[in-house]
């Protein structure tokens, strides 16, 4: 299966850049979108819709024209999921789950806090509030591939100007030691011990 996590910064304006003709030949079955930044009505154009494909959109409902994630199929899901049960979160668009049997592909837009303290604060809130429900999901034996765009690196591997930006959002210390003890591979493992988190695919 080939799944691509792509982060569109507005899907509308990614096909005015050549997102459509890109997409046509990458041969994926589930595509991950976040950023969609628009309204589920103004999708209506089939280039929102490929053939041959199951398309589910998850809209902010806060806030016109902002956040919204995305995903779409080959083969039709089980089940899609839009929400996890907190307002504040679910109505940015900011979660969507297609179900296939025991597998689930999840597209996440995490917040950024990069416009200030109260959208930091809101990350972290966030941060803290999502941590035991993916530790459900690790316990609950079902199979997960989770995409999206974390709005956090993990290590110097992943951002430029890695000495400048430690006191910058998504680069915080307690934003990244978060994402990295989620995973089962610490920095600088390539063999993650078996039961100990979740595995970064990238690396």
């Amino acid at each position: 299966m080939r799944i691509i996590s792509f982060n569109a910064n507005g899907i509308r304006s990614a096909t005015t850049k050549g997102f459509s003709q890109w997409f046509a030949g990458q041969q994926a079955d589930v595509m991950c979108i976040q950023e969609t930044k628009a309204q589920e009505s103004q999708l209506s154009d089939p280039l929102f819709r490929p053939d041959g494909h199951h398309c589910f959109y998850r809209d902010a409902i806060t806030k016109k024209g902002y956040s919204g994630v995305a995903i779409w199929s080959r083969r039709e899901p089980d089940e899609v999921r839009t929400e996890l049960g907190w307002a504040p979160f679910d109505d940015e668009g900011r979660y969507i789950e297609a179900r296939f049997g025991n597998l689930s592909v999840v597209s996440f837009y995490i917040p950024s806090g990069s416009s200030g303290e109260l959208r930091q604060g809101f990350k972290f809130e966030v941060m803290d509030w999502l941590r035991p429900i993916l530790d459900e999901w690790l316990a609950s034996g079902r199979d997960y591939v989770l995409c999206g765009d974390w709005n956090i690196v993990r290590t110097a591997l992943d951002i430029m100007n890695w000495k400048s930006n430690q006191k910058n959002s998504g680069c915080l210390p307690e934003e990244r030691d978060w994402l990295n003890g989620l995973c089962a591979d610490l920095p600088g493992e390539h063999d993650p011990a078996a039961g100990r988190g979740w595995v970064d695919a990238y690396r």
